[in-house]
């Protein structure tokens, strides 16, 4: 009697005993829960991690937002750049990849003093602020024309990088004098940031002046067309505005180029750019 009634107790201990001891008794450490309460790593960008965001269905906006706060590493060769197209990844957001890898992001600062809500600055397009009266104007807009040029003698498919494109426009100089510390704001189309509006320095002749870009407003850096392209960090003003200040330039002849002139169809291979000179 007594050899069953121990043989039960031992059937029964082992059903009772709480998981969480051993068979001595000791309370044993149940399996720590992964990454509880620490802190998560941001991961570096890729062209992958856009593509799947892109096929994921996310907004333009957020995914351009998200490639210039986060950071990011990317491949931006001609065959990646054709890959990203191919995948559907829009032009508004290569341009946010291209200038996060140039460093070329805004960053935030105070915003500048922009008169509430300007009547002057009613239209897209590059303005200026008078001196004496602080007010908005609009920056000339000057006709130019697109000619190919012949360093390069491959073509590249899908309207991303084709043949160099030399800029011409008429005249020697620009009617508008700036100098540095000088504000120009841009208001842009829904969706199209900033960086996308290239600051080039014309190549001076003695009717007309000249600048090399690629088709696409993308450079070739070895045709030696960026020397034609000056850095700026624009801020944010307002909805689809953005304001600089003229830096610190040499004397000569400059033009703002919107996104996408040498992509219409149907101009001629013509198209506008915003032009202003620097004094000596």
């Amino acid at each position: 009697m007594f050899r069953s009634l121990a043989l039960g107790t031992l059937l029964i201990l082992p059903l009772s005993m709480s998981p969480a001891q051993d068979v001595t008794g000791t309370q044993q450490e149940g399996p720590a829960s992964p990454n509880v309460g620490a802190p998560k790593e941001q991961k570096t960008l890729t062209n992958d991690a856009i593509m799947r965001m892109v096929k994921a269905g996310l907004d333009e906006d957020i995914i351009a937002q998200t490639v210039r706060t986060q950071p990011g590493s990317y491949a931006t060769g001609p065959d990646d750049l054709i890959a990203l197209k191919e995948a559907g990844v829009s032009q508004t957001i290569i341009s946010a990849m291209l200038a996060k890898n140039s460093g070329m992001t805004a960053h935030a600062e105070k915003p500048i003093d922009l008169p509430p809500p300007s009547s002057q600055v009613d239209d897209i397009g590059v303005y200026y602020k008078l001196r004496e009266t602080q007010d908005w104007q609009p920056m000339p807009i000057e006709l130019v024309n697109f000619r190919q040029g012949g360093a390069l003698k491959s073509t590249l498919t899908n309207g991303i990088i084709k043949k160099d494109m030399n800029g011409h426009v008429k005249g020697s100089s620009a009617k508008l004098n700036l100098r540095a510390g000088d504000q120009i704001l841009i208001y842009t189309p829904g969706g199209t940031q900033p960086e996308e509006y290239l600051l080039l320095r014309f190549r001076q002749h003695a009717d007309n002046r000249e600048f090399r870009t690629e088709t696409g407003n993308v450079f070739h850096s070895q045709t030696g067309a960026e020397r034609d392209a000056v850095s700026f960090q624009a801020r944010k003003v307002g909805k689809n505005m953005y304001a600089y200040e003229v830096p610190d330039l040499e004397p000569g002849e400059y033009g703002v180029l919107p996104p996408g002139n040498v992509n219409q169809r149907g101009m001629a291979n013509a198209g506008k750019i915003y032009t202003f000179a620097i004094g000596k």
